[in-house]
């Protein structure tokens, strides 16, 4: 395993980041894995040198922190895990079980510490923008978990170039902290981000940790959506139709894709991967696996150098999508 910065601070990272939505109770999704199932996958992803591992606090409504967070220390030293959780999402029927006011990152911080079973985490994130809430009271909040030691560092995810902007901007005016990542949704048939968010984090020293490389499987050749579909996430999961990933504009990039992936002998999720990963902005993919074969091919994929051809290809075809995952 290769292991990269983390944006511009010292930590060092896995080149790949074990997502862990796809852990927690089948209570939530239907295609979550219960505790017993999900153990080996965290297990199979320590032994292969995997040490950054990605949650949120409203996978499985706290279940998926409680059930990583348990594997973790039962398989590693805490020292060893770089480990990432998220806020902002609903977890409750209250109107303050949500967003990212200064009392529910407070009540949120400390909940997800004690279902993690840990006293800090590596990386703290924003899960989305919060536009009830000044982005002034976010940032101290965020910058007095950071002073009280319950995160080392805080990161964002999908959102517009310039909320990210203004929220680095708000804490170096203040002298708070700022975030040292970006999580966006990026991959060979979503580019969107290259636009304006890629050259900022570029220009900010920011990490980039992109969410869904393969596309929610698109990518990794499951052509079927909904109905039909060969996996109880590919049936249900309404944002794969809903963002028209795989859609007509996204077929000759998929074409391509097969094509490369036809010539290496590999499968085309390896392929897809090593794009992403190829990225000299990208500290780390953030993979799902619920299957072996799905930690095997990211593994893999770390191996596979594209040539200047070959990724040309890959690009050429690429239709501008209209913007999706911030919301």
């Amino acid at each position: 395993m290769n292991y990269r910065r983390l944006g511009t601070t010292g930590t060092k990272v896995s080149a790949l980041c074990l997502g862990t939505m796809t852990y927690g109770t089948p209570e939530w999704r239907e295609w979550v894995l219960d505790e017993q199932a999900s153990r080996p996958f965290i297990k199979k992803a320590l032994d292969e040198g995997i040490n950054f591992f990605d949650t949120a606090d409203m996978y499985s409504v706290g279940d998926s922190e409680r059930v990583v967070g348990k594997a973790l220390l039962d398989y590693a030293r805490r020292e060893e895990i770089v480990l990432a959780t998220k806020v902002c999402m609903p977890m409750g029927e209250g109107p303050n079980d949500r967003g990212l006011s200064r009392k529910h990152i407070m009540d949120a911080i400390d909940a997800s510490l004690q279902r993690l079973g840990t006293d800090y985490v590596d990386l703290y994130q924003i899960h989305r923008w919060d536009y009830d809430t000044p982005i002034e009271e976010t940032m101290e909040a965020l910058h007095d978990v950071v002073r009280s030691g319950r995160a080392r560092y805080i990161g964002a995810s999908s959102m517009f170039a310039w909320q990210f902007a203004k929220a680095q901007q708000v804490a170096e005016r203040h002298g708070w902290t700022r975030f040292v990542t970006m999580q966006p949704m990026y991959n060979l048939i979503y580019r969107e981000e290259e636009r304006e968010m890629f050259p900022l984090c570029a220009d900010q020293g920011v990490g980039v940790i992109p969410w869904s490389p393969l596309a929610r499987g698109v990518l990794a050749g499951k052509e079927k959506q909904g109905k039909g579909g060969a996996s109880a996430r590919a049936r249900s999961d309404e944002n794969t139709r809903k963002w028209h990933l795989g859609s007509d504009i996204d077929q000759p990039v998929i074409d391509a894709l097969r094509k490369v992936a036809t010539e290496r002998d590999l499968p085309m999720a390896q392929i897809a991967l090593a794009w992403v990963a190829s990225n000299p902005l990208v500290s780390a993919p953030i993979i799902g696996a619920s299957k072996e074969r799905h930690l095997d091919d990211a593994i893999a994929a770390l191996e596979i150098e594209l040539s200047a051809d070959e990724k040309a290809s890959l690009e050429a075809a690429y239709q501008p999508h209209r913007v999706v995952g911030h919301a």
